[in-house]
């Protein structure tokens, strides 16, 4: 499930097919695709697009008997005013569980890149011209990005069927897991769920409380955009918006600590409070729509080498998991702190779940992560 965010559009198609992969969590015999331009200042022409089961578990070939066409108000071709998403017709496809859709968009005219999912952990090509329907396309560029795509839905007949957003930062992501794996932890949790939906609405670099907000003359300045609004500013669109959706998994708030004299200014930096606050208001926003909101423990990162940990950023991560334990504001807590942790030394990720950073879980980390979500929540 991507999600959006803006970027200074460095990128730009024109007469070009962008072909995607995105694994979807449970089957269905329908779906509808949700296009977007909005972090886009103009109108966004799109030719065509098509949708189709991927042939084999690499590439972007697709399954030519899968082929379908996607209409919007029955049209092929369509203009997505700026600021905007777009949702498709309803598509009849059988889905199975886990499965490789590959979606294919045209774009006829010049256009720069506004909307995008920074950090896919997937492989996807550009092609000259209008190859939507190509079984294999001669590929121009590889990029490991989504763009213009922010989710796709399906219907289901399995009875009592319900979807969970996975809401979170770069660790919900998928951050530094294998490419085409679909190793991310909603994915891993998805295989457990058969039932259940799981939609991973994680942004790399994401925080509760600010939006993007690098220093003059930073690095991040280049990469900032990527980590997305602020949680409290996307809930509404990211979450509730979502179709099925029944539950939310929140784990956001290393982000909010680690930012602020990083790829942020001092001036951002946060009170335990403030996190906690940031938290309780996700919580009255998913119960006043009638959802179940789970919380989850913020990873230990002592030894990051992205500059995030000190003993003040420490004090505020115990004071926030403490709360999240014990105060019994979430519906349940998700300890994904204790299935992490070194027990040789508690601050730290324990090694065979460490990236390498002392920050992101690898796969095995990130199953780890899946395990610790109890499957009875949601049934």
């Amino acid at each position: 499930m991507p999600t959006a965010t803006p970027v200074s559009g460095t990128a730009e198609l024109r007469d070009e097919t962008v072909r995607q992969v995105l694994r979807t969590s449970i089957g269905g015999d329908q779906l509808r695709l949700r296009l977007t331009n909005e972090f886009g200042d103009v109108a966004l022409r799109v030719g065509e697009v098509r949708v189709a089961l991927r042939a084999g578990t690499k590439g972007t070939d697709i399954d030519p008997a899968t082929d379908r066409a996607v209409t919007f108000g029955g049209q092929r071709s369509v203009t997505i005013p700026a600021g905007s998403p777009l949702l498709s017709d309803p598509v009849e496809l059988r889905l199975p569980a886990a499965a490789d859709l590959v979606v294919s968009i045209y774009l006829p005219d010049t256009t720069p890149v506004t909307t995008v999912h920074g950090f896919a952990y997937q492989e996807n090509v550009i092609a000259a011209g209008n190859a939507t329907d190509d079984r294999s396309v001669t590929v121009a560029e590889t990029i490991t990005q989504w763009y213009f795509l922010s989710g796709v839905s399906v219907r289901t007949r399995q009875p009592h069927a319900k979807a969970v957003v996975a809401l979170g930062d770069s660790i919900t992501n998928g951050f530094e897991t294998a490419v085409g794996a679909n190793h991310r932890y909603p994915d891993l949790l998805a295989e457990r769920l058969r039932h259940t939906g799981v939609l991973n609405l994680g942004v790399a670099g994401n925080r509760l409380l600010h939006d993007p907000n690098p220093p003059a003359g930073h690095p991040a300045e280049a990469y900032a955009a990527y980590f997305g609004q602020s949680a409290l500013r996307r809930f509404d669109r990211d979450v509730l918006a979502q179709p099925g959706v029944e539950h939310v998994i929140v784990l956001l708030g290393v982000n909010d600590l680690g930012h602020p004299g990083t790829s942020a200014p001092l001036s951002e930096v946060v009170t335990a409070e403030e996190i906690i606050g940031a938290h309780r208001q996700l919580i009255t926003r998913a119960h006043e729509a009638g959802l179940r909101i789970h919380g989850g423990t913020i990873l230990p990162f002592k030894g990051d080498t992205l500059g995030f940990h000190s003993p003040e950023n420490e004090a505020k991560r115990q004071a926030v998991n403490e709360w999240i334990r014990t105060s019994g504001e979430y519906d349940t807590v998700i300890d994904f702190d204790a299935a992490l942790r070194d027990p040789a030394d508690p601050l730290r990720l324990r090694p065979e779940y460490d990236s390498g950073d002392h920050l992101h879980p690898n796969d095995a980390g990130m199953a780890a992560l899946a395990a610790a979500v109890p499957a009875r929540l949601f049934r």
